[in-house]
């Protein structure tokens, strides 16, 4: 078995349709949103991603056939003034889990946070998503607090309204 992982260039078609796809296949997991995305969706986010200078996709092979991705953004920390990489999406097929999938991706966005001068890798991960904290935890990530007296950081959301 071979893994093989690489960036996506979101202007070629073939990259950006594969992208589509894993990111449905993930979407539609139920620790994703629980639906695929439309096909509109799939079609859309290669050129909408292609639009944002700070985003980079990873999609990982195993023997030539797509595994499993991932989509990152640039922040920023105002402490460090260095950037930071978001892992905003990591997901793995059902097919190819357990194989070290997961773990190629970790590697790899932290080469390009490296090279981007980046003080630190972030992420989200649901509660009650103990194979990924397990993952994430082997890669060593762990809960985020300034001050533990103050408690650990929590992801929050305010949905928008389009229109």
């Amino acid at each position: 078995m071979h893994i093989d992982v690489r960036r996506v260039d979101y202007r070629d078609a073939e990259q950006a349709a594969t992208l589509g796809k894993l990111l449905s296949a993930y979407a539609a997991d139920p620790m994703g949103r629980g639906a695929p995305l439309s096909a509109e969706e799939q079609a859309r986010l290669g050129p909408a991603l292609a639009e944002r200078p700070h985003a980079f996709s990873l999609i990982a092979y195993v023997d030539d056939e797509p595994a499993g991705l991932a989509n990152c953004l640039e922040s920023f920390s105002t402490f460090a003034c260095r950037p930071i990489v978001n892992i905003h999406d990591l997901a793995v097929l059902p097919a190819f889990r357990g194989r070290g999938v997961s773990q190629a991706l970790l590697d790899a966005i932290e080469a390009i946070a490296a090279d981007m001068g980046c003080c630190k890798i972030t992420l989200e991960v649901l509660s009650n998503n103990h194979i990924a904290k397990a993952a994430y935890e082997k890669h060593g990530f762990h809960g985020y607090a300034l001050d533990p007296a103050a408690g650990h950081a929590l992801f929050w959301e305010k949905p928008l309204t389009t229109g």
